[in-house]
């Protein structure tokens, strides 16, 4: 079956896919685009050819970053120009309203880290990303960043998949033991995420 993928991934139709699945998960978090990720990257080791092994990884972390970046982009424009939609959506999610009220501060005061902490942890790109844009952050506030973290996130991604081929070959258990160091990440970058928010709690308030 992996085998099979390897052969997609050296195909266009391959890359479209990873992509769309990258480009989309901003709007719905529940798409795999972590899990594809990983399992086209192990894929990439079931070939003969070393050195085009090496090129389809690249040609997937240039395609997954940049995917990445344009939906973070989209979203951003999405909540930057608004509409009577999203300002349902923002009201009612707390997540939401609490990232458009925190995340500008955040990224004002420099804190752009946290965007791309925030590209790790299940939904935090859609926070952070339509936060950014319903608080009318600046672009080069924000979109540095968020390229700097599809870029981040898909190095990672491809990274361990691809070790985890290279070690236990392209085989289940690999894409396996590759995911649960995504989640294990995701989970930690979560932790993380949630604590600086709290704190910057009171130090808006002072």
């Amino acid at each position: 079956m992996l085998g099979h993928l390897g052969s997609l991934v050296d195909s266009p139709w391959g890359l479209a896919l990873v992509a769309l699945s990258v480009l989309l998960d901003v709007f719905l978090p529940v798409l795999p685009s972590g899990v594809l990720l990983i399992s086209a990257a192990t894929a990439a080791t079931a070939g003969v050819d070393g050195a085009r092994d090496i090129l389809d990884v690249v040609e997937l972390l240039g395609c997954a970053a940049a995917a990445s970046c344009l939906g973070d982009l989209a979203a951003y424009r999405l909540a930057y120009r608004g509409g009577t939609w999203l300002e349902r959506r923002m009201t009612r999610s707390r997540r939401l309203a609490a990232a458009q009220e925190r995340v500008g501060q955040v990224l004002l005061r420099g804190g752009g880290a946290l965007v791309v902490l925030a590209r790790f942890a299940p939904a935090g790109r859609s926070v952070v990303s339509l936060g950014a844009g319903a608080a009318h952050r600046r672009p080069a506030e924000f979109l540095p960043w968020s390229a700097l973290a599809g870029l981040a996130w898909a190095a990672y991604g491809v990274g361990v998949g691809y070790l985890g081929g290279q070690w236990l070959g392209a085989t289940w258990l690999a894409t396996a033991v590759s995911i649960i160091s995504l989640v294990g990440a995701g989970a930690l970058a979560a932790y993380v995420f949630r604590r600086e928010q709290r704190e910057a709690i009171p130090a808006e308030a002072g």
